[in-house]
C-alpha cells in the first residue's frame, strides 16, 4: 500500500492547476477518531495541526499549508491537535 504523501510547501501554481480552492471545505474540532479511505483523497490544509497514524506505519504530521494525498485502502487514526479547515477532493 502506498504511504501518505505530504508536501509541506506546495507550489501555488500546482494548487491552482489542481483547482484546490474550488474544492469543498471540511472542518473538524480537536478530536481523535478512526478513519478508512475507500478512495484516495487529496486535501489542502487552510488551518489545523494533525497527526495521522496508519494501522501499519509511522505517524504522519500535517497541518496548515500542507498538500496531502491519502491512498485508497488506508486505515488510520486521526488525532486533531488544533481545529482543522481543509479543502478536499476524493477520487
Amino acid at each position: 500500500m502506498n504511504s501518505i504523501k505530504v508536501d509541506h510547501n506546495p507550489d501555488p501554481a500546482e494548487l491552482e492547476a489542481l483547482g484546490v480552492f474550488n474544492w469543498p471545505i471540511w472542518t473538524k474540532e480537536i478530536s481523535e477518531f478512526p478513519w478508512h479511505y475507500d478512495n484516495y483523497e487529496t486535501c489542502y490544509f487552510l488551518e489545523g495541526d494533525v497527526v495521522v497514524s496508519p494501522e501499519s506505519g509511522d505517524p504522519v504530521h500535517m497541518g496548515k499549508g500542507d498538500l496531502v494525498i491519502f491512498p485508497r485502502g488506508l486505515s488510520c487514526t486521526w488525532k486533531i491537535l488544533k481545529a482543522v479547515k481543509k479543502h478536499y477532493n476524493f477520487g
